[in-house]
């Protein structure tokens, strides 16, 4: 496994900030979020592997993915976050990573997870980046393959968390969704509107997705608290 390690200006300027400030209440509100996540799984079948997204663009889906991810790696859980969003890939810019190699490299040979996952630079969580765009997002996803690394995904990892595209605009979103344990849905103050989520939930349900809830963010009720789970 590759190493590489962000340095702490970099992750402070695209909002890691359960890891550039644990302690204030957005980092608490993403530690309530895991928890709730821990009783879904503990209260039902396990939940190991989980989609991230959103109705559209700008609702801060790649943040949430990550800053989750951090959390979970910090109560001890080997974690995988894996940047399914093979269209405008963004994980590996937050990480400062090479995304030379990626998902896209293992969808499309038979080289394994190991080999291509990279370590962030924070104890227990390492990263899979989109690597190279794919001219068949959609497919690669939906392909055996997709199936097979999932399975491998499992066995390797305690938590496996796919960022994924904004579920209205492509069907990736859908795909991923039919495959993993459970979806979260990211919405945002003054972005998101009833009817694209009632569209995005609409769409979730259609390949019987198990949605976890939905992450509120971007509320401003006080000072430095931005994000609710419900």
């Amino acid at each position: 496994m590759s190493k590489h390690h962000p340095k702490e200006s970099s992750t402070k300027a695209v909002g890691l900030i359960t890891l550039t400030d644990p302690t204030s209440p957005i980092s608490e509100q993403f530690r309530t979020i895991r928890t709730n996540i821990q009783f879904a799984s503990s209260s039902d079948k396990r939940l190991q592997t989980m989609v991230i997204t959103s109705s559209g663009p700008g609702e801060g889906k790649s943040t949430t993915s990550a800053n989750l991810a951090v959390v979970f790696a910090k109560s001890g859980q080997r974690v995988l976050l894996v940047d399914a969003d093979l269209r405008k890939p963004t994980v590996y810019k937050t990480f400062q990573l090479n995304n030379a190699k990626g998902l896209s490299t293992i969808l499309s040979t038979t080289q394994n997870v190991t080999e291509i996952a990279q370590d962030s630079g924070i104890e227990n969580l390492s990263i899979l980046t989109s690597g190279p765009k794919p001219p068949n997002p959609s497919e690669l996803l939906g392909s055996v393959r997709m199936n097979q690394v999932i399975q491998e995904l499992r066995n390797a990892y305690d938590i496996v968390i796919f960022d994924m595209p904004p579920v209205v605009t492509v069907t990736d979103a859908q795909i991923m969704a039919s495959k993993v344990d459970g979806t979260l849905l990211v919405i945002r103050e003054n972005v998101t509107n009833k009817e694209s989520v009632a569209k995005a939930s609409d769409l979730l349900k259609l390949v019987n997705a198990r949605i976890l809830g939905t992450v509120y963010n971007g509320a401003t009720q006080t000072k430095d608290q931005g994000y609710y789970y419900y």
